[in-house]
């Protein structure tokens, strides 16, 4: 029973963290533009916003180290550098849109206040939830987590048994893709790799010191979030295809959201979503300024001061940005996405696998393969889409931004089949 009751604690604790600004106002918005499609764009969105932050989890269920395990078969350095860039993208962008979106959703509609009194006080609660890190797990797991799951299935249930307008056609060319693309704005395998050592980091904070026992609890847990995530997901996605025809083409992804609230629940309807809102966005940047702080304490000799600092650091960052405009936040993540996020499916993907399909010599080739690739989707979002074209026209699946893929997956084979080969 308690085992079952732990379970439940860390799988709702993790939700919580996955479950912020971008989970909430993005899947809407893409069944919005999908309409009768949306069940493809699902597909896409469950690819790289399910499967792959729960791949995430149980690569940290196997390694149960930190971070910087999951490149230092690349090699130390290069596992430096990604764990670096990695938090550097992590308190700089999901972390302050969190509080933009508590703003513009939650604040703004009631108070008139600005931008800056709401993410002052937003970070300053923050800190204390970070300093306060071994009751976090508890806190999100046994309380913010059922409220926000609560109002969700409210909003969700209500909209799918209510009558609506025929669909308007999709928007879409490529569903599958770009539901796959959306989904990497979500940050949520990025996610994985930083909220799941703040997992392992607070079992151990709680005695557990069997790495079996340990394993089996993360994996438990990771499904449990996984598929509470893929649940609302869904209803997220077809609550905004079913409604596509009740609102303007040119709504913006916030707006949908607020309208779909309304029509479901009324006018206390913004009250609820405020308190949604604000409490989805708060979890998540809960765990990500807590998991780059315990990343700052290991990699400085476990210096409570490097965890204080960075803490701090991390919040002042989420004031500074959270200023900005949510569709602001995002257009500017969309090029460190394009380059880190790839890297981090590899990663995950060969964290995995069993032992003898990645060996050094695997890891190595596979991640300088896909840095190799990314480079040109990367270039396409910082204005240089025109001169990249003739690049991305020679490469398999390029023009979708997923050029890196083919090449990685040849990659993998002819690695392991020189590795055997060599043996």
């Amino acid at each position: 029973m308690m085992k079952t009751k732990e379970t439940l604690v860390t799988g709702f604790a993790l939700f919580s963290m996955f479950f912020g600004a971008g989970n909430l106002i993005l899947p809407p918005f893409l069944g919005f533009n999908a309409g009768p499609e949306w069940f493809l764009v699902a597909l896409g969105f469950f690819i790289s916003a399910v499967a792959l932050p729960l791949l995430g989890i149980l690569a940290h269920a196997r390694l149960q180290g930190t971070m910087l395990d999951f490149a230092n078969k690349v090699s130390p350095v290069f596992s430096i550098i990604y764990c670096l860039f990695v938090y550097a993208i992590s308190i700089s962008l999901p972390a302050p849109r969190t509080a933009s979106v508590t703003h513009e959703m939650a604040i703004q509609p009631f108070f008139g206040s600005s931008s800056l009194l709401t993410s002052s006080i937003y970070f300053i609660l923050v800190l204390v939830f970070v300093l306060n890190r071994s009751k976090i797990l508890d806190i999100l797991g046994k309380f913010l987590t059922p409220l926000i799951i609560g109002i969700l299935l409210a909003i969700i249930g209500i909209g799918l048994f209510s009558v609506h307008p025929e669909m308007r056609p999709s928007g879409f060319e490529t569903p599958v893709i770009s539901g796959i693309l959306e989904g990497y704005q979500t940050f949520d395998a990025i996610g994985a790799v930083v909220v799941g050592g703040v997992i392992i980091i607070s079992l151990n904070l709680k005695g557990h010191d069997s790495f079996k026992a340990k394993k089996q609890l993360i994996s438990r847990a990771g499904v449990l979030a996984g598929l509470g995530l893929f649940l609302i997901y869904l209803g997220l996605i077809l609550s905004g295809a079913m409604s596509n025809a009740e609102f303007d083409e040119d709504i913006t992804r916030t707006a949908l959201l607020s309208g779909l609230s309304l029509n479901t629940l009324g006018n206390i309807g913004n009250v609820f979503l405020s308190v949604l809102v604000s409490l989805a966005c708060f979890t998540t940047a809960v765990g990500i300024i807590t998991g780059t702080a315990d990343f700052m304490k290991g990699l400085l000799g476990e210096s409570q001061q490097a965890y204080l600092a960075t803490a701090i650091i991390g919040c002042i960052l989420g004031v500074v940005m959270g200023q900005f405009d949510v569709h602001y936040i995002i257009d500017v993540a969309l090029p460190a996405l394009m380059f880190i996020y790839p890297i981090t499916i590899v990663l995950i993907f060969l964290n995995v696998l069993p032992e003898r399909f990645a060996s050094k010599a695997v890891f190595r080739a596979v991640v300088i393969v896909t840095l190799i690739f990314s480079i040109p989707d990367f270039l396409s979002t910082v204005g240089l889409a025109d001169k990249m074209q003739a690049v991305k026209d020679m490469i398999p699946f390029a023009n979708y931004s997923i050029g890196w893929l083919l090449p990685v997956i040849l990659t993998f084979a002819i690695a392991n089949l020189l590795s055997r080969k060599s043996k």
